[in-house]
């Protein structure tokens, strides 16, 4: 139990803390975590439980229990996890973790990740920060501080776990082929500080070390490349259809025309080719590293 500076005393289960708060745009997601609420709270009745006594219960207090009955806040794994054993519901909440898990993080991120999950090839140039499958855990909380008006960090955290979910793509089989270009000033912007750049580094060499993974360095000298617009990104999916996005072409939208996506896959060659070899980047980043 501890005590909240307006007085309010809260269970160590209770904190608020950033990363759980539903997304009042997010209808779909809205939805599961009624549906959530609802369960959970026809078999807290079910059994004779008032809010307070299965709070106690479980470690969370009265008003939690509340607002995760009412579907305003996302229920943590191990709320649930505690539920299902204190109701006796032999697994069925508890399962709901998986759904409710995905709907913690915004839904383009869920859709980002349902695709990236089904591809089989990714391509992908960044022209002014890493792409968010390479970023480390620190450097994606303080890149995501930087931005304008100011998120709070219940968004923060929303984004930096999912991206940190979206990393499970390394982990696929059979693994798909995922090839980055990054600018040289991508590897050299101190983004939280000199040691979380560094670790972002040793970060790049374990994972360019992956026999599905590569990652060029285009350097700053080699400017005459069809890159100076902006992003280039595509999935390619097993069924030969294939998505992509450019920052400076089609109005910035994903695009799936097989004329648009050669384009974008015209300048990702050309782009390729000016970039430094995969093992020659691997060298600019330890150097990089050794610098820093």
């Amino acid at each position: 139990m501890r005590v909240d500076t307006d007085g309010t005393e809260r269970s160590d289960g209770e904190k608020d803390e950033p990363g759980w708060d539903l997304d009042p745009d997010d209808e779909s997601g809205a939805a599961v975590v009624a549906t959530v609420g609802r369960q959970l709270r026809l078999r807290r009745e079910t059994v004779g439980m008032r809010a307070a006594e299965f709070g106690v219960a479980i470690g969370y207090g009265e008003d939690q229990v509340y607002k995760v009955e009412a579907g305003k806040r996302i229920p943590r794994p191990e709320y649930l996890d505690r539920a299902d054993k204190v109701l006796g519901a032999g697994g069925l909440i508890a399962a709901m973790k998986k759904d409710v898990a995905e709907v913690r993080y915004p839904k383009k991120i869920r859709d980002l990740a349902r695709m990236e999950a089904k591809a089989v090839e990714l391509l992908s140039y960044g022209s002014h920060n890493l792409h968010g499958l390479l970023q480390t855990e620190e450097h994606a909380r303080a890149l995501l501080r930087t931005r304008r008006p100011a998120l709070s960090d219940d968004e923060v955290e929303r984004g930096v776990a999912a991206r940190m979910a979206r990393r499970s793509i390394f982990d696929r089989s059979p693994a798909p082929e995922l090839s980055f270009v990054q600018e040289e000033t991508t590897l050299s912007r101190p983004i939280g500080g000199k040691m979380v750049l560094r670790r972002q580094l040793e970060h790049l060499l374990e994972v360019g070390q992956l026999r599905n993974v590569e990652i060029q360095v285009m350097p700053t000298a080699h400017w005459d490349h069809p890159g100076t617009g902006g992003r280039i990104q595509m999935l390619k999916f097993e069924d030969g259809t294939a998505v992509g996005r450019s920052d400076d072409e089609f109005g910035g939208r994903p695009v799936s025309s097989p004329r648009q996506l050669r384009i974008l896959e015209l300048r990702y060659g050309i782009i390729r080719a000016e970039a430094l070899s995969a093992r020659e980047s691997l060298t600019f980043i330890e150097r990089a590293l050794g610098e820093t």
